[in-house]
């Protein structure tokens, strides 16, 4: 079926996309093709027990208060804080294809354990989810993931070390060296199934770690503004020379969680998918200025989004034919 001309990429099995492509696009960088993203993806286990303190990164007046009023301020801390409901291999399975993933160590934990975060700590650990992905591309041997390890809170050179192990563990052969050619062809060729990009200086002293990924974001909470803000970057800025990331994922500020006290992030988010997915069908993928490439999103197994980024792809069958 690979080789195959099909009539509509959004129509392609959504766990195995990759491997059912054209093959006219085998041979086109991964940077160049439309690949779906999840930001922030593994908040579907953030700790709602109340044993997790709140993330270092957020105010400290929302840490203090959280002190003192935790029954009422943690519901709004869960409600905005989770972007997505589907656990990592369901969310594979909806063919999400990049994970943004946030490593953080909890305060006053002396064990090593390492943990995603996104207002509170998760309760899954980083080597538990990392092993799930693993498993799941055991099972997807021509699929291939964009992993990009960022935003490290409480780690350590120590930390550092125990990821950096821990990665290099899970993965093994499957991690893609960061001077490797990226297309389908090579990848499946060579086994490699993991691009692991790393926010860190740590990265340049170790082959299996790609830099960080250069990561747009518009810090707008409507879509309108979002999508405004998107053109204009695109105009101004010239598209980076790898992979980058354009995320459509919307920003709520204080004002609009106190003027929407009974909503949360997923209502924001569904009501507002009809119109940046419309923008979404609009874009196109390949080398050329003002094109895209990895575009994420929150709630991604909860609508048409991971199909309609894919189909995108159709576009550079086109330009070829």
């Amino acid at each position: 079926m690979s080789g195959l001309s099909e009539p509509s990429l959004m129509e392609l099995p959504m766990e195995s996309w990759m491997s059912h492509l054209p093959c006219a696009l085998w041979d086109v960088p991964l940077f160049h093709l439309a690949i779906p993203g999840s930001h922030n993806a593994i908040t579907y286990c953030l700790d709602t027990d109340d044993r997790s303190p709140i993330d270092l990164m957020q105010p400290d007046m929302l840490q203090k208060l959280d002190k003192f009023m935790k029954p009422l301020i943690r519901p709004f801390v869960y409600k905005w804080a989770k972007t997505q409901e589907c656990c990592i291999k369901h969310q594979l399975d909806c063919g999400v294809r990049y994970c943004d993933l946030r490593i953080a160590h909890r305060p006053n934990d002396s064990s090593t354990h390492l943990y995603f975060y996104h207002g509170v700590y998760t309760t899954l650990t980083v080597e538990t989810v990392l092993t799930e992905i693993r498993e799941w591309l055991d099972a997807h041997p021509k699929e291939v993931v964009v992993l990009s390890f960022s935003h490290f809170l409480g780690l350590s050179q120590e930390l550092h070390a125990v990821l950096l192990t821990t990665i290099r563990t899970v993965f093994a052969s499957k991690l893609c060296p960061k001077k490797a050619e990226v297309t389908l062809r090579k990848l499946w060729a060579s086994g490699y199934q993991v691009i692991a990009s790393y926010e860190h200086s740590t990265e340049r002293r170790h082959t299996e770690l790609w830099p960080d990924i250069p990561y747009w974001w518009a810090n707008k909470c409507k879509a309108e503004a979002l999508i405004d803000e998107f053109e204009r970057m695109k105009q101004q800025n010239r598209r980076p020379g790898g992979f980058f990331v354009t995320g459509i994922n919307l920003t709520e500020d204080l004002k609009y969680i106190c003027t929407h006290p009974t909503e949360s992030l997923k209502d924001l988010v569904m009501s507002t998918y009809p119109t940046l997915l419309g923008w979404v069908k609009e874009q196109t993928p390949g080398e050329e200025d003002g094109s895209l490439n990895i575009i994420a999103g929150d709630f991604v197994s909860e609508s048409r989004f991971v199909p309609t980024v894919v189909a995108l792809n159709q576009k550079l069958l086109k330009r070829s034919s």
